[in-house]
């Protein structure tokens, strides 16, 4: 797990640019949305590495690694979180939030399923 605060990369009068995640491979960018209380993930993944950028709202997130270590963190908007193959994650939302997740691996669209293992205990409830 490693997480980031995102900066402007460049700013004039039209507006900003900000690079979230570069000179990585992508395989699937993903919207997700998020009711306040609502929870998500309690999953991990084999093979998938995953930017999680947050847009809007405020996520609890609480990351588990292989050595079972947990992290407890709260995520704002402009966090970009990166969560690595075999790395346990769960996350809720504290507020309506609104996240973007880039993904490396085969998570993303129909595949989802097929590298997403469903965690028997919850991280978070």
């Amino acid at each position: 797990m490693i997480l980031d605060r995102i900066e402007t990369s460049f700013e004039d009068r039209r507006g900003k640019i900000i690079d979230i995640v570069s000179h990585e491979t992508m395989n699937a960018a993903t919207l997700i949305t998020f009711s306040v209380g609502a929870v998500r993930a309690n999953h991990y993944h084999n093979h998938t590495i995953q930017w999680n950028y947050i847009i809007s709202g405020k996520i609890r997130a609480i990351i588990e690694n292989n050595e079972h270590e947990r992290n407890e963190i709260i995520l704002n908007p402009g966090d970009l979180l990166t969560i690595t193959e075999g790395e346990k994650h769960a996350f809720k939302s504290l507020e309506d939030s609104v996240m973007l997740v880039f993904s490396q691996g085969p998570r993303g669209g129909k595949d989802y399923e097929t590298d997403t293992i469903r965690l028997s205990a919850p991280l978070i409830e």
